[in-house]
């Protein structure tokens, strides 16, 4: 079974409404037992009761392209 990897936070100076949350998971399973629990039922009545709004978009890491790496710094 797949697990979370990391969640950051992070919050605009200017913008004490918005969160941004970056996560990432070891596998589409984990994300789709995260999304399955108890807690994420929880969370998505709380938005609907405080009138929240979220989006969501999703990137894919993949390995670095050779002629890409000269731009990385070690």
């Amino acid at each position: 079974m797949g697990k979370n990897i990391r969640y950051n936070y992070f919050f605009p100076m200017n913008d004490p409404e918005t969160v941004l949350l970056i996560d990432a998971w070891a596998s589409q399973e984990a994300i789709d037992l995260h999304h399955a629990s108890p807690m994420i039922q929880t969370i998505a009545e709380l938005r609907k009761k405080y009138d929240l709004h979220m989006k969501v978009e999703r990137y894919a890491s993949t390995d670095t392209p050779e002629s890409e790496k000269q731009f990385l710094r070690k």
